[in-house]
């Protein structure tokens, strides 16, 4: 039997895909390159805001539409949170499969194919026979750890791949539904994460972006274990894992993405001073910056506490880059406080920025706030935010004019030109912009995943124009 995934949502949702292709494999199905070639076709849908719902079921009716023959099961976030009224108002598509078990798609997949085959076993670590199908535990670990660590297909660009730390959150932010979907915070343990590191970084990965709802609580659900167990050691927090991946030998790179801005652990940065591997690249969703919109929001921060966190990293770290997200048109958002926002944007001069607005969620408490903001006038806010960024992301990006640095070659753009696309450490993967990397006539070709040394000396937009240094890489 054949199957093809179709992929939806973020890179957290990414791994899921890379899991539940692991499983399948193990079960005995074949990943077909395209649709026309496979039995089933796997929508591994998203449910986390409005206009990511209907992309998902718009690709359920696209493919009964394309190929009425075929079996279809819709997977992922979406499924698991709208089962029941899915199931009732979707008939396009042949099965439904909650995420919360990943060991269970191989059953879902025969299910909905009209197919069966013997089960094989699944081991109790990986959430199967043994740790009680279906429970919370079973969900806890299937959801947070693959069934070979390190070894599960990879749907990232040659070299890349991202490391899942944790599942769920607590933070509870008003306007989240990952809470609902994810469920609550469930950390890995450190062990289980060295392992998956330690087999990627066999297989020739040289980023490992380390992703989870938020990464700054990792660690969190373990506390009151003793120190020398595995608890113990997780409930060290990210700190406590960032020590035991500088363990690791090697030349690569760690990325670490999705910390919320209200408890950064500030002893990370006594880490990545000691140990360059670990990238000076922070991921900081500070959502807004009025102290009225963050406490409705149920954040604790400031624009003030947010500018000195800000001002903390680039004094430890100064060639530290820094992303955040803004959530524009939140219920009672004024314009004071956009303006405030945009204050705050101004002054903290952030390397790169995503914007978006606020889609009104069921079961979330924001859903029935008062003073919703108009559509329209949400989409100009943000229009705004965006236009004000683009000459600040260009400023900061020309600061690497002329340095020479290590860029992940990733794709080939034009070999004969000797022009290919790559990322520097200031580039997180799908999100910022690109490295071009212009070859020498006569040198080896880069090899895509691996690094080479480069000379950044232009800029395009937000790209940068990198020479390979010959011989170097």
């Amino acid at each position: 039997m054949r199957y093809f995934i179709d992929p939806f949502g973020c890179v957290k949702n990414q791994v899921d895909a890379e899991t539940m292709m692991a499983f399948l494999g193990r079960a005995g199905w074949v990943s077909a390159p395209d649709a026309d070639s496979a039995d089933i076709i796997i929508v591994n849908s998203c449910g986390f805001i409005e206009s990511a719902k209907r992309e998902s079921i718009g690709a359920v009716l696209a493919w009964r539409k394309n190929y009425p023959e075929k079996k279809i099961l819709l997977a992922g976030c979406l499924a698991r949170r709208y089962a029941k009224e899915l199931a009732r108002s979707l008939p396009e598509a042949d099965g439904l499969f909650d995420n919360a078990d990943l060991a269970g798609i191989a059953g879902a997949a025969e299910k909905a194919a009209g197919k069966t085959r013997p089960a094989k076993p699944v081991s109790r670590r990986n959430g199967g026979a043994g740790a009680g199908a279906g429970s919370p535990e079973a969900a806890a670990v299937s959801a947070a750890a693959p069934p070979d660590p390190g070894r599960r297909p990879l749907l990232s660009l040659p070299g890349s791949a991202y490391v899942k730390i944790s599942e769920g959150c607590n933070n509870r932010c008003s306007f989240c539904a990952i809470p609902l979907i994810r469920g609550g915070l469930k950390s890995r343990a450190i062990p289980d994460v060295l392992e998956e590191c330690r087999e990627l970084l066999a297989r020739g990965i040289g980023e490992l972006c380390v992703i989870g709802q938020d990464i700054g609580s990792y660690g969190r659900d373990f506390g009151g274990a003793g120190r020398d167990s595995a608890a113990g050691i997780a409930a060290a927090g990210l700190p406590g894992l960032l020590e035991a991946l500088s363990t690791l030998e090697g030349d690569f790179w760690v990325r670490l993405l999705y910390i919320h801005p209200d408890h950064f652990p500030l002893p990370i940065l006594d880490i990545m001073e000691r140990d360059k591997r670990f990238l000076p690249y922070f991921d900081l969703p500070f959502q807004h910056a009025s102290a009225k919109i963050l406490a409705a929001m149920n954040r604790r921060g400031t624009a003030e506490s947010y500018l000195g966190l800000v001002e903390t990293i680039r004094g430890r770290l100064p060639a530290a880059v820094i992303r955040s997200t803004f959530l524009l048109g939140f219920p009672g958002e004024t314009n004071g406080d956009f303006d405030e926002l945009l204050d705050f944007q101004e002054k903290a001069r952030l390397d790169w920025l995503g914007c978006f607005t606020w889609s009104r969620e069921e079961d979330t408490p924001a859903y029935s706030m008062k003073g919703r903001v108009a559509k329209k006038i949400a989409a100009e806010r943000k229009r705004i935010a965006v236009e004000r960024q683009i000459p600040v992301t260009e400023k900061q990006m020309e600061r690497f004019i002329g340095r020479t640095l290590d860029v992940l070659v990733e794709e080939a753009v034009d070999a004969e030109e000797g022009l290919y696309l790559g990322r520097l450490y200031c580039q997180a993967p799908e999100v910022d912009g690109a490295a071009v990397i212009v070859c020498k006539e006569g040198e080896d070709p880069p090899e895509p995943g691996t690094f080479v040394k480069g000379k950044i000396f232009g800029r395009t937009g937000f790209d940068l124009q990198v020479s390979r240094i010959a011989g170097q890489g």
